[in-house]
């Protein structure tokens, strides 16, 4: 395990000797737009129950948010993800909050659940929500392309890091070809200081 140091998540990029910058990450905002977190589905926490969209709302404020696109099937989201985790606890040591929330190409319910669960993050409910989110971006898993076609721009694992405004697309993270190079591109600051 790479050792967290004050700026961590430089620490973490750094240490994997992918990425260097001199650009410093601003202040967070108290709170994101509320256009931003309209725009989300409903969500679960990671024990498979339904937030309250006042929860979601306090637990989101003033953190910058991505969708994580994966399956518990897929080798390449499974080898991605404890960079992943290691990087969402860098950021916290660093007093940048993030959240990332898991939009689940798994067979079934339960088997999304027992990655929210050990992942430790919210999800998108498997089925038509997370389905619909999925077209929105043009990210799903090859083995899903019978029932949302091929008109897709990635596949599994990929992050979209979302903007502070009507949950616009900041970034995309091409986590499938690149792997936790990907996590390189998070982007650092926008026009409204969320970084």
């Amino acid at each position: 395990m790479l050792p967290l140091a004050p700026i961590a998540c430089f620490a973490f990029i750094n240490s994997q000797a992918l990425y260097s910058s001199n650009r410093k990450m601003t202040q967070c905002l108290k709170a994101v737009s509320r256009d931003a977190l309209a725009s989300l589905p409903s969500l679960k926490a990671p024990d498979g129950s339904l937030i309250a969209a006042d929860a979601i709302s306090n637990k989101l404020q003033g953190k910058r948010v991505a969708l994580y696109f994966a399956a518990g099937w897929c080798p390449m989201c499974t080898s991605f993800e404890p960079g992943l985790i290691q990087f969402r606890e860098a950021a916290a040591q660093s007093g940048k909050d993030l959240e990332i929330i898991y939009v689940p190409s798994d067979r079934s319910e339960a088997d999304a659940v027992k990655r929210t669960r050990a992942m430790g993050m919210m999800s998108v409910p498997i089925g038509e929500e997370a389905d619909a989110v999925k077209t929105r971006f043009k990210i799903w898993a090859g083995a899903e392309s019978l029932k949302l076609g091929t008109g897709r721009r990635s596949g599994v694992p990929s992050l979209v890091v979302l903007g502070s405004r009507q949950g616009e697309e900041l970034k995309f993270l091409a986590a499938e070809s690149e792997g936790v190079k990907s996590l390189c591109s998070w982007p650092l600051d926008d026009e409204m200081g969320i970084w």
